[in-house]
């Protein structure tokens, strides 16, 4: 007796369903301004084996240190694509962020969803620590660290992007 069959082998005979918390219960992602980080790989490369700087998946040549970004958290930030951005962890505590930042990427204004942002593995790897993890499945937090996105303060010129129909 199957669930297809809609047999259901509890005490009420009925299926029970567990809600799981929404983002909005995650207390590390408690500061409004946070943007969820995806680590990716680009298509020359096997785990962490880099074999070029090339990602033709999303038009970028010769770099890595990009950060793919939806247009309207750019704009809502004050910033624009080609800017030179710093990309910092929130903490647990909520609004601070603490002492793991990526500094001086260049932001590539991307069709990614609103509210998250990805840059490349392993170069963020100092983003994500090892003791962040899902609770229940185990999981790094490689695909889901709550950061903050602000302009870089440093006066570096940023290095020309490439120019696609994605971009």
């Amino acid at each position: 007796m199957a669930a297809s069959e809609r047999e259901w082998r509890t005490p009420t005979k009925k299926a029970k369903f567990i809600v799981y918390p929404g983002t909005d219960e995650d207390p590390r992602v408690a500061d409004r301004e946070a943007l969820t980080l995806t680590t990716i790989r680009s298509h020359d490369q096997y785990n962490t084996t880099i074999y070029g700087k090339n990602d033709r998946y999303r038009g970028i040549t010769g770099r890595r240190d990009v950060v793919f970004v939806n247009e309207r958290d750019l704009s809502s930030r004050g910033l624009k694509h080609g800017d030179l951005v710093d990309i910092a962890v929130v903490s647990d505590a909520g609004s601070k962020a603490d002492e793991r930042i990526m500094h001086n990427l260049t932001a590539v204004a991307y069709n990614i969803a609103q509210g998250s942002i990805a840059t490349y593995y392993p170069e963020a790897h100092v983003l994500v620590a090892l003791d962040h993890y899902d609770a229940k499945s185990g999981t790094p937090s490689y695909k889901s660290t709550p950061v903050l996105l602000r302009a870089s303060p440093t006066h570096e010129v940023p290095r020309r992007l490439v120019e696609t129909a994605d971009l």
